[in-house]
């Protein structure tokens, strides 16, 4: 985005339709990763014979692993291809996206953040409310964006500009 300031208003906002739809692609996503972990490590085991981080990561009993694993797929998807593209694979099918207060991207510590927001227990219950904005949109001050609708307001903004600068001139 360019150095232009655009104010985040409700109207740009995703719905909660969409965010939504954003959470179960994204879940799905993270359990294909999962899956796809889970068979890779097997694969290892069976060619190495070392059989260690199977019996810790897939044979597990526990719950605590299962949460840890879980846990780190969550983080490692949304820190890297938000903090890259600040879209996860959800936010390109509903085309929204992620942007600060004034509408420019999130840099690497706003999105470390919000992800460090999803592992509060019951977080995902937070988007109940009224605003439909989650903690770890609340806490990290950032806002997911219907692209559509920011796309026009920034063309707006862009157009207003550049009358205000013929008018000088």
């Amino acid at each position: 985005m360019n150095s232009r300031s655009i104010t985040i208003t409700t109207d740009l906002l995703a719905s909660k339709g969409k965010r939504f739809g954003n959470f179960i692609v994204d879940y799905i996503i993270q359990m294909i990763i999962g899956a796809g972990i889970g068979v890779v490590i097997a694969l290892m085991a069976e060619l190495t014979g070392d059989y260690a981080l199977y019996d810790i990561v897939v044979e597990s009993e526990s719950r605590l692993m299962d949460y840890v694993f879980g846990f780190g797929i969550l983080f490692v998807y949304y820190v890297i291809i938000e903090s890259l593209t600040s879209k996860s694979i959800g936010k390109y099918i509903t085309q929204t996206k992620v942007v600060l207060e004034d509408g420019s991207k999130p840099g690497f510590s706003d999105i470390l953040l919000r992800t460090l927001c999803r592992l509060i227990p019951f977080e995902q219950f937070s988007f109940l409310g009224t605003d439909g904005k989650g903690w770890h949109d609340s806490l990290s001050k950032t806002y997911v964006v219907d692209e559509k609708k920011y796309e026009a307001k920034k063309d707006t903004v862009i157009g207003l500009e550049e009358i205000g600068r013929a008018v000088e001139v």
